[in-house]
């Protein structure tokens, strides 16, 4: 058994691509008028209720909170070598290079412009690649590795079941080939809850997010199974609701810039988005998963097994 139609990798590469293209690459300049300085664009982490910090949290400071979360959670201070898959704009491996110093990381995106970003500071041991994780292939195995916000586009609307399972054991078994037996992958995605795929918005699938399907807890979990534990879940579903809400705010305080630099179509577009998610979130139509895995080393299922009860 195969997990994919190989021929149709080159196809599926390729919508992929244009789908990420077409939401990320509207601007550098315009995503800098209403993220963080850090131009983190994924959930971010409050402080937890009932902290002094919880009511006057910053944008800056929770998303700094979310990627400690994750270098924490790969013990990114003792890693030599780390792989970002959808790194975005670069804020994961800034930190990679800099303050955990670590000598070798590696960042894939879809992104021609958040790429072009990435380069453009030349970070020490950084190579960011313009690559899909279907066709990449390490020299060598990583300490840790880190994906956020990137397993929303590995499945299409129109994937089945079946198919949608294989494209996510494929991405586990390839990650697990990737680690080192000591090592740890993070994940971070946004899964349906309180929603089926059917009930998903058209606007979001087809203006906001094309050819974007979003997984499902079960999904995920059978899609490991046999390759990694899963050591802690996280639902920070609440905690995107006010990330959202914090963007939307300040996007709305530089809506003038963003419509020179973008038009007000464009403008218009990300407003509603925005505050279609966080009324997503807060209804608990859609999660936000937070998932710590790290790879069984006693029984190994390679690409292709199916683990048997």
């Amino acid at each position: 058994m195969t997990l994919t139609d190989e021929s149709d990798r080159p196809t599926r590469a390729a919508e992929a691509a244009a789908a990420v293209r077409h939401h990320y690459d509207v601007g550098n300049e315009f995503f800098a008028l209403w993220l963080d300085r850090s131009l983190t664009y994924s959930c971010a982490i409050r402080a937890a209720d009932g902290t002094s910090d919880s009511d006057s949290d910053t944008l800056e400071t929770a998303q700094e909170r979310k990627l400690r979360f994750h270098l924490d959670a790969i013990d990114a201070d003792a890693a030599r070598s780390v792989l970002d898959i959808g790194c975005g704009w670069g804020s994961i491996l800034e930190r990679l290079s800099g303050e955990r110093g670590v000598a070798r990381s590696v960042g894939l995106t879809l992104s021609e412009e958040q790429a072009a970003h990435v380069r453009s500071r030349a970070l020490r041991g950084v190579d960011v690649r313009t690559e899909d994780w279907l066709h990449y292939s390490p020299d060598d195995r990583f300490d840790g590795i880190i994906s956020i916000g990137a397993f929303e586009h590995f499945a299409r609307p129109e994937d089945s079941p079946a198919e949608k399972a294989r494209r996510y054991r494929e991405f586990f078994t390839r990650t697990r080939s990737w680690l080192d037996d000591g090592g740890a992958l993070s994940l971070q995605t946004i899964a349906y809850a309180n929603m089926s795929s059917a009930e998903a918005s058209r606007f979001m699938q087809q203006e906001i997010f094309p050819n974007a399907e979003l997984p499902t807890l079960a999904e995920i979990v059978t899609a490991a199974e046999g390759v990694f534990e899963i050591q802690s879940v996280h639902n920070g579903r609440l905690d995107y609701a006010w990330t959202c809400e914090q963007w939307a705010r300040r996007l709305r305080a530089r809506r003038e810039e963003a419509r020179r630099l973008v038009g007000p179509e464009v403008v218009t577009r990300y407003e509603r988005y925005l505050k279609l998610s966080s009324v997503g979130f807060r209804m608990g139509k859609i999660c936000l998963l937070r998932i710590v895995l790290r790879p069984y080393r006693d029984r190994y299922f390679a690409a292709g097994e199916v683990p048997r009860g």
